[in-house]
């Protein structure tokens, strides 16, 4: 059986897209390689989706997306749909995929993001932003993966270390094993 506790995990997840938002306002236009910057709306949408999936990963998809289009210079709806149709992609299964573990966390995030990267970019060179495929892959898309995968990292590593239940405990005690008491019985 298992229960569910939509209160903290709402906000928990108010929280992260909270701190997303401002990361977006503040730290992205001013960190950046190249033409790269940090996405954070597809950070945000990838953790919701990796974390709960399902109908609410799609619109949490599409409203952080078009919330990315409002906040940069490219046309509204763009980022909007892929975002939409990766949080499909990542939350069909409908469960929390952190508790996979960390290295299929990052490889599903890693996949998704950078296809959304290089058609958002194509996208933009179709409308005039830039003329060579070669600006688009190395100068846009390979910066913008780097950045949005390195500030990936952190949010994925406390999800998984949440969602495996090791938050609060210590490195050397006995209880921090990932999946020690997993098979115990005897606290039914």
């Amino acid at each position: 059986m298992q229960v569910k506790d939509t209160n903290k995990s709402r906000r928990s997840h108010i929280a992260l897209a909270l701190g997303c938002f401002l990361l977006q306002v503040m730290l992205s236009p001013n960190v950046g390689m190249g033409y790269g910057r940090i996405n954070f709306a597809l950070i945000y949408a990838g953790v919701y989706a990796l974390a709960v999936g399902g109908r609410q990963a799609v619109i949490t998809g599409f409203l952080s997306g078009l919330l990315y289009d409002a906040l940069t210079v490219g046309p509204l709806g763009v980022m909007g749909c892929l975002l939409t149709v990766m949080s499909l992609a990542l939350g069909l299964e409908e469960r929390n995929r952190f508790s996979d573990g960390f290295v299929s966390a990052l490889s599903a995030f890693g996949v998704g993001s950078f296809v959304v990267l290089v058609l958002y970019h194509v996208a933009l060179s179709m409308l005039g932003d830039s003329s060579s495929l070669v600006d688009v892959l190395f100068m846009r898309v390979l910066p913008s993966f780097a950045l949005t995968f390195v500030c990936f990292l952190p949010f994925a590593y406390y999800q998984v270390r949440k969602s495996m239940g090791l938050r609060g405990k210590h490195a050397g005690s006995k209880s921090a094993g990932l999946r020690e008491n997993y098979y115990d019985i005897r606290n039914l």
